[in-house]
């Protein structure tokens, strides 16, 4: 099993909170972005009992996919 909640036994859904950072720059009634950066994970908590988690105790492989998909580091 690649991960289970200590604190329920979950296995299946997981809250995963990121954070992004944007950096804008506004002309007159215009914005762009000027920079974007990847979003980092934050937290991870069970999403049955929302036992807080640490990704590192999760598959590398797992881990691997969740970052991927996330596009985060």
């Amino acid at each position: 099993m690649p991960v289970a909640c200590p604190a329920c036994g979950n296995a299946k859904s997981f809250q995963v909170k990121t954070l992004q950072m944007h950096v804008i720059h506004v002309d007159g009634t215009r914005v762009d972005v000027a920079e974007e950066n990847r979003p980092v994970v934050f937290e991870v908590l069970c999403d049955e009992c929302e036992a807080a988690m640490a990704i590192d105790l999760f598959d590398d492989e797992v881990r691997r996919e969740i970052l991927l998909m996330l596009g985060a580091r």
